[in-house]
């Protein structure tokens, strides 16, 4: 191009805007808003789709324009659609004046450039997508300023670079993340919200690295040749070279990396390509010796040629819809880690504007890879037969001989820990003593039912706070039922070395101590090599009880004599302290609860004798709280 035909060019772009200014600026009929959307058309190179047709500044209003959806009562513009339009050119920063944008969808078209930082300023926006574009630039950190950014967030297939920035972390755990098939490079920063991120929210970036992606960052201290633990490349494992052997007592690197996408892991988002042959069938199973019932059972059996292993996926409800292709399309996101595996939030079958079904799908630890597939499937499919209004339900399980899947009904509000304790970034909620009580009771219900409803006398070996969930209406659910059989080679006995404390002082509620597991344990299960008991789960009971009338986490009192809550509330019974010291201070004020509150103490402290022998069933204390609820 010639500097003469350079300036021609130039200057035909300057009377273009100019001649655009002048057409806004008469416009005095169309309103900020519209105005505001016609820069975005002039930002628009090519419309092959006619789109922007009906985009007139000779209106009054945007609120007729294709893709435009505006609030009746103010007319001010609060969606943008136009996903598919093929549509080419730029965001321009006069977007910003949308003050009252909440959705903007431009998906698969072939917008360039930056995002622009002005973008923060829509401050009502919920839902962003901007995938399958040709964007580029970093990743914007501004856009956590977007607060109420809580549906979408869909920067997926473009062409963004560098790396993840860490305040992404400070994103609402709800929200939608969607980074795939960038060029984004790095660790992803382990804070916040990204750590319930499941691996689809970032794959298809090849120089990303670090949990929940199954690729491992580089070590510099691993690179030295001078480091006597240094990585050495895996000659077996030519795709995924950091995974090998540490010169440490012969330990093998892979058994510290939890690795989160193996075999039919693909089950949260990473599809390994033309990998996967699907064969459905029916089969029909007999159920019980009595009456001699025929269910069908839906199989899926899954042959991954890749790693020449098969798998089947198993629907124990029938009324669950989902198929093992939904769940291969879904988004996961990390909400919970614990020695039994990895659970994931599964929102499967979600369309444009679409809520999706969403399921929990946990991974199991690794130390199960010894169950043979029958024992697997007895076991599960008696997990399965186990169906209260207060547990958890089981839908369907995949096995594999690497890979083991619980697929089971996901419950949204959290467990009864955040609720009375609070979340790290949440203060903990006001729950009133009908709310607690109700919960109660709906706990020692579903337990109830767990150790009366078979003759193999059913354990769950795990009850505490963290392992009830509740819905919106404070519904309690047991979660977890069945683990402490399925994980194999967890230590089911523990022997804490709790120290000792000053025992003349005591003090509720003191500043919280690292949870464990120990505490809601029964002294009689605490010595190496004791069982599981149903009067462990009794105690355990107790302890979650007494941890809903005092409001204080189980480990308090570890600071006085070490031997946790149960021990403090005991104590200030027998020192008859009022009872405005020992409950939750959120209840002082609900006087007329007194004797209820009074009644409850007592279950829980019997719940919790040191003694199993002496301790009630689940069948009385389910009794004893329901008899509380009439006084």
């Amino acid at each position: 191009m010639t500097i003469s035909s350079l300036t021609n060019s130039i200057a035909i772009s300057i009377i273009s805007s100019l001649l655009l200014f002048t057409s806004l600026s008469s416009s005095s009929s169309l309103s900020p808003d519209g105005l505001s959307l016609l820069a975005l058309k002039s930002a628009i190179s090519s419309d092959p789709t006619h789109a922007l047709t009906s985009w007139s500044s000779t209106d009054p209003t945007p609120c007729h324009w294709t893709g435009i959806t505006c609030d009746h009562t103010t007319q001010l513009v609060t969606s943008i659609s136009l996903p598919n339009k093929a549509l080419s050119g730029y965001l321009p920063s006069e977007l910003a004046s949308l003050l009252s944008l909440r959705r903007l969808s431009l998906s698969n078209n072939s917008l360039s450039g930056p995002i622009p930082t002005q973008i923060s300023s829509l401050q009502k926006l919920t839902h962003l997508d901007l995938s399958s574009n040709l964007l580029s630039g970093s990743l914007p950190e501004c856009l956590i300023n977007l607060t109420h950014l809580a549906g979408t967030l869909n920067l997926s297939y473009n062409r963004f670079s560098g790396e993840v920035p860490p305040a992404y972390g400070r994103f609402p755990v709800e929200l939608s993340l969607d980074l795939r098939h960038n060029n984004l490079t790095g660790k992803i920063p382990q804070v916040g919200s990204l750590l319930n991120q499941g691996p689809t929210a970032f794959s298809g970036n090849p120089n990303l690295c670090g949990f929940p992606l199954n690729s491992l960052c580089p070590d510099p201290e691993a690179q030295n040749p001078n480091n006597p633990n240094r990585v050495f490349s895996n000659p077996e494992n030519p795709r995924n070279p950091g995974v090998g052997f540490v010169s440490d007592g012969g330990r093998k690197n892979g058994s510290v990396i939890v690795s989160v996408v193996s075999g039919i892991a693909v089950v949260i988002g990473v599809v390994f390509v033309s990998a996967l042959v699907f064969r459905r069938k029916w089969r029909r199973s007999e159920e019980g010796r009595m009456g001699r019932e025929e269910k069908l059972e839906k199989e899926v059996e899954v042959e991954v040629s890749e790693e020449g292993q098969k798998g089947k996926f198993v629907v124990v409800d029938e009324g669950f819809g989902l198929e093992l292709e939904d769940l291969l399309r879904a988004s996961a996101y990390v909400v919970g880690k614990s020695r039994s595996g990895i659970v994931y939030r599964v929102v499967a079958g979600r369309g444009s504007g679409g809520a999706g079904a969403m399921v929990a799908v946990r991974r199991l630890s690794e130390a199960d890879a010894t169950w043979r597939f029958k024992e697997f499937e007895a076991e599960v499919e008696a997990i399965g037969r186990v169906q209260h209004p207060n547990i958890v339900r089981l839908r369907a399980y995949y096995y594999a001989s690497d890979e083991k899947l619980l697929v089971s009904e996901f419950i949204r509000n959290g467990s009864l820990y955040t609720a009375l304790h609070g979340g790290p970034a949440e203060p903990s909620p006001l729950l009133s003593w009908a709310a607690r009580l109700k919960i109660a009771q709906g706990i020692a219900r579903g337990l109830t039912h767990i150790h009366e409803c078979s003759p193999r006398k059913h354990v769950h070996g795990n009850i505490k706070s963290s392992k009830i969930l509740l819905d919106d209406d404070l519904h309690p659910y047991i979660s977890g039922f069945g683990l402490a059989r399925l994980v194999q080679g967890t230590s089911k006995s523990i022997n804490p070395a709790l120290k000792k404390h000053n025992l003349n002082q005591v003090t509720l509620c003191p500043k919280s101590i690292p949870s464990s597991s120990v505490i809601y344990t029964a002294p009689e299960v605490r010595v190496l090599g004791s069982k599981l008991t149903q009067k462990s789960d009794v105690y355990s009971f107790g302890i979650v009880l007494l941890e809903m009338l005092t409001g204080c986490s189980p480990e308090s009192g570890l600071e006085n004599d070490g031997k946790g809550l149960e021990s403090l509330v005991r104590r200030a019974f027998r020192e008859e302290k009022p009872l405005s010291e020992i409950i939750d201070s959120t209840l002082v004020h609900e006087v007329h609860a007194k004797k209820q509150v009074i009644a409850a103490f007592h279950v829980a402290l019997n719940c919790t004798e040191p003694d199993p022998e002496v301790r009630p069933r689940m069948r009385t204390v389910c009794d004893s709280l329901d008899r509380i609820k009439s006084q």
